[in-house]
């Protein structure tokens, strides 16, 4: 048996846990060493100074719109990928995977020429002061036109993920994040090169992503085969991606929206509060990355399953992966509730930022334990197709809830509502997925308990009524 077919039986029969942490484990140390590096690097920026990391904070949100694009056709593709594996159908896969990757390459260059084109109106659209704005332009005409390369590599992370082949996910995120944490100092300090400088260190370790992960595609290693001449018009690719990735898109742009949101409130209050806000938000996504890799490892399990009709499998995985992502965001939550105000001063000698940073860190981690159950039923929702309510989903937590919340709190409790904005919208998010979860189950069971009829039917009737019946 080759490694392909391991790849394929393993996601089909091997042992449950073992299966979710040899995918997710991973992708896990990959996003994991990725999210460090967020962190590494933004305390680079901020001996910079106050204003350079509120600089970084206010691109920040860009750069996940551009990423966005490359999780549209990345995410779109790999349930579809998935599901299509589990089918054994794998020249479809091909003509995915191909069409996704071209298009995510040429949107995503579309976006940043325009991007770029309005960059300093859109800097200040998402609240960069006049003491910030000029740092953040000298970040970004770098940073956004480089980011065509985290779509790429990004839209090959899901497809890779989608075949079980998530070491090279960990291998090429580890050699970008590493690589970034050497230059930064290099191009920030020893060069001189100030703000400027931790830009370029990001795109060049992004360029050496994007060759590993070509590397992988087109060494044989993969299942999936890559070429313009499987690029397809086909109509059923196109919606399969888009019912998927637009979900994905949707939430990548409310995410956006709500850290543009949360810097416009926040800079009524100063530099100070920008760049507090701001290393928060890269402080909770060290533990969002880690329960994102895992999800990764499990949404292929999820797919492949669901369209082999093994449900007791898919029943098995979902259980084991609510128990471990919400063990995992408990800890973090009681590390992050004790240790605020020490995590803050990581990255900052400003009393005034370690003050409103520590005190958000607090508020934003009240909630963090629902993440993993959050997560891992919007995941199971796309990962089976269901579109619709899987885009509800991922757009209630920074969309629904968040954006009405962050427009109406702030103003009624200050700072303190900017703070406690997040909070709210988790415990509304998990209401509304607790909902739509049990009604999944339910369906789940029903189609389990409809394979499991078929047999007994098929033995009462004659071999005609065998082919009809199994077709």
């Amino acid at each position: 048996m080759n490694v392909k077919e391991k790849k394929i039986k393993m996601m089909g029969e091997g042992n449950i846990i073992k299966v979710l942490f040899q995918l997710g484990v991973p992708v896990i140390i990959g996003m994991f060493v990725t999210s460090v590096y967020n962190i590494v690097d933004a305390m680079f920026v901020g001996g910079l100074g106050t204003s350079q990391m509120g600089a970084v904070s206010i691109a920040y949100p860009i750069s996940q719109i551009i990423i966005g694009l490359g999780l549209t056709f990345g995410s779109g593709s790999a349930s579809y990928i998935s599901r299509l594996l589990g089918e054994k159908n794998n020249n479809q896969a091909n003509r995915t995977a191909s069409t996704a990757l071209i298009l995510s390459i040429i949107i995503g260059l579309i976006v940043i020429g325009i991007t770029i084109c309005f960059l300093k109106k859109v800097l200040v659209l998402l609240g960069a002061t006049q003491t910030i704005l000029p740092y953040a332009l000298e970040y970004a005409i770098i940073y956004i036109p480089g980011s065509i390369f985290n779509v790429i590599n990004v839209t090959m992370n899901n497809m890779s993920a989608s075949e079980g082949a998530t070491k090279i996910s960990m291998i090429s995120m580890l050699t970008g994040a590493i690589l970034n944490t050497i230059l930064d100092p290099i191009f920030i300090y020893t060069l001189n090169m100030g703000i400027k400088g931790a830009a370029i260190a990001t795109v060049v370790a992004q360029i050496i992503t994007t060759f590993l992960y070509v590397w992988y595609m087109f060494s044989g290693k993969s299942n999936l085969h890559i070429s313009i001449k499987h690029f397809s018009l086909d109509k059923t690719i196109y919606s399969e991606i888009l019912k998927i990735g637009i979900p994905t898109l949707l939430f990548q742009l409310l995410s956006s929206a709500s850290m543009g949101l949360i810097n416009t409130s926040a800079s009524s209050y100063g530099d100070s509060a920008v760049a507090a806000m701001g290393i928060v938000t890269r402080v909770l996504a060290l533990g969002s990355y880690v329960v994102f890799g895992y999800v990764k490892g499990f949404q292929p399990v999820a797919g492949f399953n669901f369209g082999a009709k093994n449900y007791k499998r898919l029943r098995e995985a979902i259980i084991v992966s609510l128990k471990w992502s919400t063990i995992f965001c408990a800890i973090l939550e009681i590390i992050f509730l004790i240790f605020s105000k020490q995590i803050i001063s990581l990255f900052s000698r400003d009393s005034s930022v370690i003050a409103i940073g520590a005190k958000a860190l607090r508020g934003n981690s009240i909630t963090f334990i629902l993440f993993g159950f959050q997560c891992i039923y919007t995941t199971l929702f796309l990962a089976l197709g269901k579109a619709f309510k899987g885009m509800i989903l991922s757009i209630a937590r920074q969309g629904i809830f968040f954006i009405p919340i962050i427009l109406i709190l702030p103003q009624m409790l200050g700072l303190n509502g900017i703070i406690f904005t997040q909070p709210i919208a988790d415990v509304l998010t998990t209401i509304l997925t607790g909902i739509l979860a049990v009604k999944l189950r339910r369906r789940i069971n029903y189609l389990s308990e409809e394979l499991n009829q078929q047999p007994s039917i098929s033995m009462d009737n004659s071999a005609a009524d065998q082919g009809v019946i199994t077709k």
